[in-house]
C-alpha cells in the first residue's frame, strides 16, 4: 500500500513539484550572492548610531536604514528632490551602487510562491508542500524497509540502475526536501491566516517625548547599544517635527527612540510565535543562512532527477510484471495465490498457475508475498510460489511477508501449499521456501501438501507438481510454462586463455565483443565511437543462454563495459550444458546473452583498503576490481588455485598490476602441490595483517565456491575475536559482501 501511495502520489504531482523545486533552487542562490557582495563587520565593531553617522556624510536627508537578512545595508534617501535606495557600505557609510532588485528573481519568487496565479497559485503551492511531504516520508519508510531497518540505512542497495539511483540520492537529500516541505507547508498556512506569523502587536506609539532640540543621531544611546548585526530596521522621524520619534527594529523586537535623549520607548520583545516565525522563514529561505540555502537548494535540484528516476522505476516494474488477468479480489476469491520473486521469474510460472485454476472454475487472486491481506474471509486454500534470494535470503517480493503472517487472521477452512524455486547446486536450495512452511505450521496453518522444490525453473516438474495440485482440489489440472526468454544482445567471441587441463579442472578465460547492431540506433553509435555492449559493472552477471535452452547460467563478469569488452572465467563441468558450450566456442562464433545487474557485490567508494578473497573461477570479478584500481587504493587478494604450473589464473595481468600499483598484495594458495594449502591458509597465515586492516576500515569481497566462503568465515572470526568484530558485523557494516556458487 505505501508503495502504491508513494508512486501514485509522485506520478500525479511530479511536474508540479519540479517546478516548484526548480525556482526554489534558483531563488536558493540569491542569499549567497548577496552575501557574497555584502560587507559584514565582526560582532561588536559597529553600532546602528555608528552606522548612521556615517551614512549622513554621504545622505543628508535619509528617510530609513535596512539591514537585510543577508547583510546588505540599504539607504533611503532624498537628494534634491529625487528618492532613491542605495547599497551602502557600512564601514564608511559611501553608497556602492543603486539598489534595483532583480526582475528575474521576483518573477521566480512569483513562481515558487504562486505560480503567478496569486491566491489559487499560493494555494496550489502549500498543496504541493503536502505531496512533497508525502513523497519524503513515505520514500523514506519505503527505503528503510527495503534496506532491513534504519541501522542498515547506508548499506547497499539492490535493483536496477535507475532503482539504485533513485534510492542513493533519496538517501542523501531527504532531510533537506523534510524541512523545505515542511517549512513550506507553515509558510502557506500563515499565508492563509490558519496560522499566526506574529507581527500583529507592534509597540504602543509614545504618549510623551522629551522637548528641546534633537540630537545628533551618534549620541543616540539607544541606538549606540545596538549592534550592526542585531539591526533590522531604523526610520527617520519627520524634520522639523518635536513630537516626532524613531522607529527601531532589531532581532530582539521593536520599539521607538526619542530623538532629543536617545531613550528607548515602548519597547515590544518579540513573542514566541514572532521568533518562530522568523526561525522558520529563515530556515525555508536560507536568508540569513546563506549556507542552509545552498544545501536546500541542492537538495531541489535533485527532484527533477527523483521524478524522473522515480517515473522510469514505476514504468519498469509495471513492464517486468505479468498481466495477471480476472484477478479476484483479496475478501472474494476462493484461491489465493503469492509470489516471491526476485527478478519476476517466478511471476511466470504463477501467472501460468493463475490462468490453470481460473479456467477450473476458481476464483482465485495473485499477489506478491509483500502484499499479504490481513485477512482471507473466502479462500479455502492458499499457494505460496517463491524463489530464495541469496545464502537463504527472501527475494524483494517477499521480504516483509514473514514480519506480517503473524498478523494475518487465520481461516480454518484454508489449507496451504509452497512451492520452492531454485538451483540444486547451492547448499541453500530453496531455504526460503522451507522458511516458509515452517512459519505457516507455526503460526497455526493447516498444510494441504507438502513442499516441493522446483530445480532450475524445470517445466517437466512444474508439471508434475500441476497434477498433484488437481488432484488435491479435485480438478483436472496441467500446467504447461514456458519461461519467457529474455531479451538478449549477441557478442561474439574475440579472446581466449585456457588453464587447468593437466589437473582434470579446465577453465578458460573467454572475452567478448559486442555484435554491431545494424538497425539505424545501432548504426549511429558506431559513428560515434560506441562499443555496442549494454551497461554493466564488474560483479554484474551475464545471463548466457546456450543453443535449444530457454533457462540462462549466470556467470560473474571481470570486465566493465568501458573497458570495451565482456569477459568471464568459466570451468568447464562434466554435466554443466552452458559451460560445455562454452568451452566448445572458437574465435568469432556468437553467444546470446543479458545482463542482470548486481550491485551488492563490488567495492564501496572510498579510500579504505579493500581485500579481495577467491578460488577457481571466483577470481575473475575480483581480477576486473584491480583492473580498475585506477586510482590504486590498497588492495589485497587472496585466491587460490590447484596448481601454479596449470590454473594460476591470470598470472600475468596480476604481475603488471602488482608492477603499476593496482594491486598492493598478492598471496596465492595452491591445493595440489608439496605442502599445498587453501586460500583460508592464506588468510590465517596472514592473521596480523588483515586484523589492522579491518581494524581501520577495509572492507572484504569473497567470491568462488560456498565451501571456500564458509571456511573464509571461519576464519575471519577467528582472526577478529580479538577486535570483538566479525563476520557478521562486518556484513552489517556493509564490509563483508560475498558472490558464492
Amino acid at each position: 500500500m505505501m508503495r502504491q501511495l508513494h508512486s501514485l502520489v509522485g506520478l500525479l504531482v511530479a511536474v508540479l513539484v519540479m517546478v516548484l523545486a526548480i525556482s526554489g533552487a534558483i531563488l536558493s542562490l540569491d542569499p549567497a550572492l548577496e552575501r557574497l557582495a555584502a560587507t559584514v563587520p565582526a560582532e561588536g565593531r559597529i553600532s546602528v548610531a555608528t552606522l548612521a553617522g556615517r551614512v549622513a556624510r554621504h545622505y543628508p536627508v535619509v528617510e530609513q536604514i535596512q539591514r537585510t537578512p543577508s547583510g546588505t545595508i540599504l539607504v533611503y534617501f532624498d537628494r534634491d528632490g529625487q528618492v532613491g535606495i542605495d547599497r551602502v557600505d557600512p564601514l564608511t557609510g559611501q553608497g556602492i551602487a543603486p539598489y534595483v532588485p532583480s526582475e528575474f528573481s521576483r518573477w521566480v519568487k512569483n513562481l515558487h510562491r504562486s505560480f503567478l496565479l496569486d491566491t489559487p497559485g499560493r494555494a496550489t503551492a502549500g498543496i504541493l508542500a503536502l505531496f512533497m511531504l508525502a513523497l519524503a516520508i513515505s520514500g523514506s519508510v519505503l527505503l528503510v524497509k527495503r534496506l532491513g531497518g534504519w541501522r542498515h540505512i547506508a548499506g547497499p542497495l539492490r535493483g536496477t540502475r535507475v532503482q539504485r539511483w533513485h534510492a542513493q540520492v533519496g538517501r542523501v537529500v531527504v532531510f533537506g526536501l523534510l524541512l523545505s516541505a515542511l517549512t513550506g507547508i507553515y509558510m502557506s498556512a500563515v499565508t492563509f491566516g490558519f496560522l499566526s506569523e506574529g507581527v500583529q502587536n507592534e509597540p504602543d506609539f509614545p504618549a510623551s517625548v522629551a522637548a528641546g532640540p534633537a540630537a545628533p543621531v551618534t549620541a543616540l544611546s539607544a541606538l549606540q547599544a545596538v549592534d550592526l548585526n542585531d539591526f533590522r530596521e531604523l526610520v527617520y522621524p519627520y524634520p522639523d517635527d518635536p513630537s516626532a520619534v524613531y522607529s527601531l527594529s532589531t532581532v530582539q523586537g521593536d520599539g521607538y527612540v526619542d530623538q532629543v535623549n536617545g531613550a528607548l520607548l515602548s519597547f515590544l520583545p518579540h513573542d514566541g510565535i514572532r521568533s518562530a516565525y522568523e526561525l522558520i522563514h529563515q530556515l525555508h529561505t536560507g536568508e540569513g543562512l546563506w549556507w542552509l540555502g545552498l544545501i536546500l537548494g541542492l537538495a531541489a535540484l535533485s527532484v527533477p532527477l527523483m521524478s524522473v528516476t522515480g517515473t522510469l522505476t514505476w514504468w519498469q516494474r509495471r513492464q517486468s510484471m505479468p498481466r495477471i488477468a480476472g484477478n479476484s479480489g483479496a475478501q472474494s476469491a476462493d484461491t489465493v495465490i503469492l509470489v516471491g520473486s526476485e527478478n519476476n521469474s517466478t511471476w511466470g510460472f504463477a501467472a501460468t498457475l493463475h490462468d490453470a485454476l481460473r479456467q477450473a472454475g476458481l476464483r482465485v487472486h495473485t499477489a506478491a508475498m509483500n502484499q499479504v491481506a490481513s485477512e482471507y474471509r473466502q479462500a479455502q486454500r492458499l499457494f505460496i510460489l517463491t524463489a530464495t534470494y541469496g545464502d537463504g535470503d527472501a527475494p524483494s517480493s517477499a521480504q516483509r511477508f514473514l514480519a506480517r503472517l503473524p498478523k494475518v487472521k487465520l481461516n480454518p477452512d484454508t489449507g496451504f501449499a509452497v512451492l520452492g524455486f531454485g538451483d540444486r547446486q547451492f547448499p541453500q536450495f530453496c531455504k526460503f521456501a522451507k522458511d516458509t512452511e515452517a512459519a505457516l505450521l507455526a503460526n497455526g496453518w493447516r498444510r494441504s501438501m507438502d513442499l516441493e522444490a522446483i530445480d532450475r525453473q524445470s517445466g517437466q516438474a512444474f508439471t508434475r507438481w500441476g497434477h498433484a495440485v488437481g488432484k488435491s482440489i479435485g480438478k483436472d489440472l496441467t500446467l504447461l510454462h514456458t519461461p519467457l526468454r529474455p531479451r538478449t544482445h549477441s557478442f561474439r567471441l574475440i579472446e581466449r586463455v585456457d588453464y587447468g587441463q593437466e589437473v582434470q579442472a579446465p577453465t578458460s578465460i573467454l572475452r567478448f565483443a559486442a555484435v554491431p547492431r545494424q538497425d539505424v540506433a545501432g548504426r549511429l553509435l558506431g559513428m560515434f565511437g560506441g562499443n555496442g555492449l549494454p551497461h554493466f559493472e564488474v560483479g554484474d552477471l551475464v545471463g548466457i543462454l546456450p543453443p535449444d535452452s530457454a533457462i540462462p547460467r549466470f556467470y560473474s563478469l571481470a570486465s566493465k563495459s568501458g573497458d570495451g569488452f565482456l569477459e568471464i572465467c568459466v570451468r568447464k563441468l562434466p554435466e554443466g550444458v552452458c559451460s560445455r558450450f562454452l568451452h566448445g566456442l572458437k574465435a568469432g562464433e556468437r553467444i546470446d546473452a543479458f545482463i542482470q545487474l548486481h550491485p551488492d557485490f563490488r567495492p564501496a567508494s572510498g579510500k579504505a583498503a579493500v581485500i579481495l578473497i577467491g578460488s577457481g573461477t571466483g577470481i575473475g570479478p575480483l581480477a576486473g576490481f584491480i583492473r580498475n584500481n585506477t586510482g590504486k587504493h590498497p588492495m589485497y587478494l587472496y585466491w587460490g588455485g590447484r596448481d601454479p604450473a596449470s590454473d594460476f589464473l591470470y598470472e600475468p595481468e596480476l604481475s603488471a598490476y602488482l608492477a603499476d600499483g593496482r594491486l598492493t598484495g598478492l598471496h596465492a594458495a595452491f591445493s595440489r602441490v608439496e605442502n599445498g594449502a587453501y586460500v583460508q591458509d592464506k588468510v590465517l597465515d596472514d592473521a596480523p595483517r588483515m586484523r589492522q586492516l579491518i581494524g581501520d576500515g577495509a572492507q572484504v569481497l569473497v567470491c568462488g565456491s560456498r565451501g571456500m566462503a564458509k571456511g573464509i568465515a571461519q576464519a575471519l572470526d577467528e582472526i577478529l575475536a580479538p577486535l570483538n568484530l566479525d563476520v557478521q558485523a562486518l556484513r552489517t557494516q556493509g564490509r563483508y559482501r560475498e558472490d558464492v556458487f
